[in-house]
């Protein structure tokens, strides 16, 4: 398949786009990755089905668009450590990544994004939702956005993966994410960035890993962070994607965020995750 064959179809909601009849498990022409390494920064997230491969197979693909990350807390694919595992058992209560968050803001350089491919789904339910950062600015009011381009913001790992933080704090959760004397990230960004790819202006923090704008407290800070969810959660700014065995979404982080929807009691959930390197972000 060439790049020009590529059929991206706009997701039927706020952000992402499914690339339909296509195996990336035979995908290999340079041009057909640099095409969706583009629509990925134009889009936010990409959705693809039927992509059952094997894991040599998806870090083969996964490190044609970048450097893996190999997560320092989540459990790890057996003989696999590129592949991090989001998991949950039937007798879980807790679900991994229940809040709205986008993956490692927490670094100084953040991850490009991360793929996850669906091994076994719930017979229903599980469903992950997606938000769109660009819609989320751009629907701001000037004066907002003006306040907006002079901050920055202060994310950390330390409250949600460190022994005091929220993960501590499930028993639920400890047999599946670990390592919390590693949960030492602090970093700075702006608040607005000029994403890498696309070149448009998104919103840069999330609720889950940003602990307040540079200069404030974290009071002074929740109520701004508190309005910017709210917003940026609108109906008009996302998209609620059903998962199927095979199914794969690769979200951009310094464009979307996503949430984990914890609404299968009793059932399974496995998925594979590789998070791939980014690149510095600025203003």
């Amino acid at each position: 398949m060439s790049a020009t064959n590529l059929r991206i179809r706009p997701a039927e909601g706020g952000v992402g786009a499914f690339v339909e009849a296509i195996e990336l498990d035979s995908l290999d022409d340079d041009a057909d990755f640099a095409t969706l390494r583009q629509a990925l920064g134009n889009h936010g997230v990409l959705f693809f089905r039927n992509q059952n491969m094997t894991p040599e197979r998806f870090i083969d693909v996964a490190r044609r668009f970048g450097p893996i990350n190999v997560n320092r807390f989540f459990a790890r694919t057996e003989g696999y450590p590129e592949i991090a595992e989001v998991r949950k058992e039937p007798h879980h209560t807790d679900n991994i990544g229940s809040r709205w968050h986008t993956d490692h803001s927490y670094d100084a350089v953040p991850a490009l994004g991360s793929i996850l491919l669906a091994r076994e789904t719930p017979s229903q339910g599980g469903d992950t939702i997606f938000a769109n950062m660009y819609g989320a600015y751009n629907s701001l009011s000037d004066g907002l956005k003006k306040t907006l381009q002079a901050l920055s913001a202060v994310h950390s790992s330390r409250h949600v993966f460190g022994r005091e933080g929220s993960v501590a704090r499930s028993t639920d959760l400890q047999d599946r994410i670990a390592n919390p004397d590693d949960a030492t990230q602090d970093s700075v960004h702006p608040v607005v960035i000029r994403h890498p790819i696309s070149g448009k202006k998104a919103l840069f923090i999330n609720p889950q890993f940003t602990v307040r704008f540079d200069g404030w407290t974290e009071a002074e800070s929740a109520p701004l962070i508190g309005y910017l969810e709210g917003h940026a959660t609108r109906p008009e700014h996302v998209y609620r994607f059903n998962w199927q065995p095979g199914s794969i979404a690769f979200w951009d982080n310094r464009a979307t965020w996503h949430l984990a929807i914890n609404d299968y009691p009793g059932e399974r959930r496995l998925m594979h995750r590789i998070t791939l390197e980014g690149e510095p972000i600025a203003a």
